[in-house]
């Protein structure tokens, strides 16, 4: 046994020597091969690789993955009209240079998300601070997140990072102003309440006071057809009655005093003070329609 020891600490000393010689590169892995504390190589795909044990040559690892950096407190921004708005944003930015950045911020990736944080913070107040709160809000925040974009991956480049995407989650108004603020959008909004009802009623009298005219006009019409129709009647009637008294006189005449004792006596308390020799009863008094001769004295 005491034979075996030696050759058996010589084995595990020699496997401790190659497995130190070895190293495998995941797929989210970039690896730093170091020769005396100088880079010597960079890697970036994925495999089983050799190198030289240490101190003659080391390997740091670097995430290469995706990586997002979210603000816990939104950002206070202020606009170009002295407003203070909250943002909250987001960023999307992985390694591009696993050397330049193992340069700038070492294996350190906390470092890194605090830089950008603060290159973020920067390109917001560029952006923001010229543009008013409905620009920001409303008509310009693709154009406010495209110039961030462009801004902080132009700075973060030279750091070995690449930025893939700058995303505004969230726009709020600071609590002090936002009582203002939705104190003058329910100003605005009841100023256009009152002129749409302004409208309103001037269009209901124009439509009211040419459904008046329209009105007038079409009885004036109605009434002046009535009246030709009632005047072409009576012509027609008048043309009758001259056609019936020209062949029958007497019967023409007894006719027209039954129409007007009809129109006399049609009431129950009816009262005529009249002389029984009147002509309005020349038919009672003689069959012939005659008036009687006036007694002699």
């Amino acid at each position: 046994m005491q034979r075996f020891f030696p050759a058996l600490v010589g084995l595990v000393i020699v496997l401790a020597v190659l497995s130190s010689c070895v190293f495998v590169v995941r797929e989210r892995d970039a690896a730093l091969l170091f020769a005396l504390g100088e880079v010597r190589d960079t890697i970036t795909e994925p495999g089983l690789y050799f190198k030289f044990p240490p101190p003659f040559e080391n390997v740091v690892r670097l995430d290469k993955r995706l990586q997002t950096i979210e603000n816990n407190d939104p950002e206070r921004i202020q606009t170009a009209e002295k407003k203070n708005l909250l943002i909250d944003s987001y960023v999307k930015w992985r390694i591009d240079d696993p050397r330049l950045f193992y340069v700038t911020f070492g294996a350190n990736e906390r470092a890194a998300v605090e830089r950008l944080t603060a290159q973020i913070r920067d390109a917001l107040n560029a952006s923001v601070n010229v543009r008013t709160v409905k620009e920001v809000v409303a008509t310009q925040r693709d154009d406010i997140m495209r110039e961030i974009l462009e801004n902080v991956a132009r700075r973060a480049e030279p750091l070995g990072v690449h930025v893939t995407d700058v995303r505004l989650r969230r726009i709020d108004f600071a609590p002090e102003i936002s009582e203002s603020v939705y104190r003058r959008m329910e100003a605005e909004r009841k100023q256009e309440a009152n002129r749409l009802r302004a409208t309103g009623g001037a269009d209901s009298e124009r439509i009211r006071a040419q459904a008046d005219r329209e009105r007038q006009e079409l009885i004036a019409q109605a009434y002046a057809e009535s009246q030709k129709i009632k005047g072409e009647g009576d012509a027609k009637a008048a043309g009758i009655y001259s056609a019936a008294y020209g062949k029958n006189p007497d019967f023409f005449g007894l006719y027209k005093s039954l129409e007007g004792y009809r129109a006399a006596f049609s009431g129950s308390k009816d009262t005529l003070v009249l002389s029984p020799k009147s002509e309005f009863f020349k038919y009672w008094n003689s069959p012939a329609g005659e008036q009687p001769a006036p007694a002699t004295p």
